[in-house]
């Protein structure tokens, strides 16, 4: 897929969660903080997250384009968060594809926004107990299947392709021992590849710090992006 693709789709999982996540859990959001509301935006880089800015009551939820780029691919998509729920707590029946690990994103930063509101996110403890406990509720009530078939049926009408197929995850033990700290990687895809060092082998990632371009940001890279660094010749 194409860049304006992939921001194409971060755009269907924003109006997925507002319409399939947020309308039905408005009213008890707002009993318990007043004129809260929720905006939800397109990133450009891999973060995504749920933030509450308290000054206007506001919940803001970001998609980041290179997080959607990785889903599509085998290598890169299981290394994420969603995807080890996905498998370890048998969400859509712990079946990985593009189309599950894109809506269950869309669930996994709705919980912390239910987590935040009901008063159960604390510094130093985000994926706690509570709030696995909220994202379980919102796959045993059929609000993640739902938003599943929103993020489908909003792909198709668009002509996007979001595949459904499932594949295997990838071995992260084997592809973390062929790197090391001094080692010059290249991640990302298209205009969004980025350049960078291995400074630490992480249990899952690996810590970069950006070189060219890219010089003075520090990133923490899922293992099955990373692709060596040829040199120029």
């Amino acid at each position: 897929m194409d860049d304006n693709e992939i921001f194409q789709l971060g755009e269907l999982m924003c109006f997925v969660t507002r319409d399939s996540l947020w309308q039905p859990a408005e009213q008890w959001v707002r009993a318990r903080s007043p004129g809260s509301s929720l905006h939800c935006r397109v990133g450009s880089g891999q973060a995504t997250y749920h933030r509450f800015d308290p000054r206007d009551k506001q919940h803001q939820i970001t998609y980041g384009v290179r997080m959607i780029a990785a889903k599509h691919q085998r290598e890169s998509a299981s290394g994420w968060l969603s995807g080890r729920e996905i498998q370890r707590r048998g969400y859509f029946g712990g079946e990985l594809s593009t189309l599950n690990l894109l809506a269950h994103t869309c669930c996994h930063e709705f919980a912390h926004l239910l987590q935040h509101s009901a008063g159960q996110r604390f510094r130093g403890s985000v994926h706690n107990r509570h709030f696995y406990k909220i994202l379980d509720e919102l796959h045993q009530s059929g609000a993640a299947d739902a938003t599943r078939d929103a993020l489908a049926d909003q792909a198709r009408q668009k002509g996007l392709a979001l595949p459904d197929a499932c594949f295997e995850p990838v071995d992260t033990r084997q592809q973390l021992a062929r790197w090391q700290v001094g080692d010059t990687v290249r991640f990302g895809a298209g205009q969004r590849e980025l350049e960078g060092q291995i400074i630490r082998v992480n249990r899952k990632t690996c810590t970069v710090d950006g070189i060219g371009h890219s010089r003075g940001v520090r990133y923490r890279v899922p293992v099955q992006m990373l692709n060596r660094l040829t040199p120029s010749r």
